[in-house]
């Protein structure tokens, strides 16, 4: 699961818990800028094999997706649980990561934060 602040033209995704240990990383922060679009994830997000080459991270098809992705040559930083049910995905430009895929805890609220 992760956490979302909006502060000074800066967006904060912070995995909580034990999501630290799995997808190796504290936070990731972005200018609101560099975001172009956000959505619910497509159903299933969180299963199925190939996510890319995982550098670091932690995956276990259908249970646990976590961390940073080397994909088609760009980076994606995921933090999943299950299928991805609560998840969302925020695709991103300008910055290291070019989608972030994450659980959050209320979907619908955060995509309409974001998308403003």
């Amino acid at each position: 699961m992760v956490d979302i602040e909006v502060k000074d033209g800066q967006v904060s995704f912070r995995p909580r818990g034990l999501s630290k240990l799995w997808t190796m990383r504290n936070q990731i922060t972005v200018p609101r800028s560099a975001i172009r679009s956000v959505r619910r994830a497509p159903p299933g997000v969180g299963t199925g094999w190939w996510k890319g080459w995982r550098l670091p991270g932690t995956h276990l098809p259908g249970v646990i997706t976590a961390g940073s992705y080397l994909h088609d040559g760009e980076w994606e930083f995921w933090d999943v649980r299950g299928a991805g049910a609560s998840a969302i995905q925020v695709e991103l430009g300008g910055t290291r990561y070019r989608r972030l895929i994450i659980d959050v805890e209320d979907p619908a609220g955060a995509v309409a934060r974001l998308a403003q």
